[in-house]
């Protein structure tokens, strides 16, 4: 599945602990990464210092949805939003 054009959910929503350029301690839950541009693009997307956790992420119809009336990012930042809770540590 292709990702949803001006969608960015991936690198708003989840919190990210490794370093990303610009983000030397990684990024909180919510928190719009430095490094995506204005058109919600990974400016590192493909570089060595993309963190994995970025690169582990493939868009799905279970994380970006299929409704095209929904705004481009509001299924995947409900649903990565609901994984950051289900998934933080205690």
């Amino acid at each position: 599945m292709q990702c949803r054009e001006n969608c960015g959910a991936c690198c708003i929503a989840p919190s990210i602990n490794s370093p990303i350029p610009g983000m030397p301690n990684g990024k909180p839950a919510g928190v719009r990464c430095v490094q995506l541009d204005n058109q919600n693009r990974c400016m590192i997307f493909g570089q060595p210092e993309r963190p994995a956790f970025c690169a582990s992420l493939q868009s799905s119809l279970e994380m970006c949805g299929d409704d095209q009336l929904e705004s481009p990012n509001e299924h995947a930042m409900v649903w990565l939003g609901q994984l950051e809770i289900l998934t933080k540590p205690s």
